[in-house]
């Protein structure tokens, strides 16, 4: 898993098109305030080590959102940091449950519609801890 996290004044997306046929019905535009904003990539082989991949990715988020000062965070799926990805299934299945997690925790956990392509305006602050990369 691979994630890419930023430290924002704002985040606003609005959905552009669906890219996944399963994919619940969505037209959703939304601006959010003063957040963390994850984009997460799954993959293959994060199938086989579920668990070890849900804590962790749970565990550096919580760390993130400290580091910060912020309670509220947006995971955006961002099937393009990696050459391999997991399953459409799984990447929406292991998104969901790091937000039970973290919701779990009191904190206000905010997901982009799976299964869309999105357009999307962001503003990141300048300290350098604003953009994180982190592999799990």
């Amino acid at each position: 898993m691979k994630l890419l996290m930023f430290d924002t004044e704002y985040f606003w997306y609005e959905t552009f098109r669906k890219n996944l046929e399963q994919a619940d019905d969505a037209e959703n535009e939304e601006r959010i305030e003063d957040t963390a904003v994850v984009f997460i990539h799954s993959e293959a082989e994060d199938e086989n080590r579920r668990n070890k991949v849900l804590k962790s990715a749970v565990s550096n988020l919580k760390w993130y959102l400290n580091k910060v000062g912020k309670e509220r965070i947006v995971l955006h799926s961002f099937a393009h940091l990696s050459s391999s990805n997991s399953s459409p299934e799984f990447a929406m299945e292991i998104i969901t449950d790091i937000k039970e997690k973290l919701a779990s925790k009191g904190i206000d956990v905010r997901t982009t519609p799976f299964g869309y392509f999105s357009e999307f305006s962001i503003h990141v602050r300048g300290e350098s801890l604003a953009k994180v990369f982190k592999e799990i």
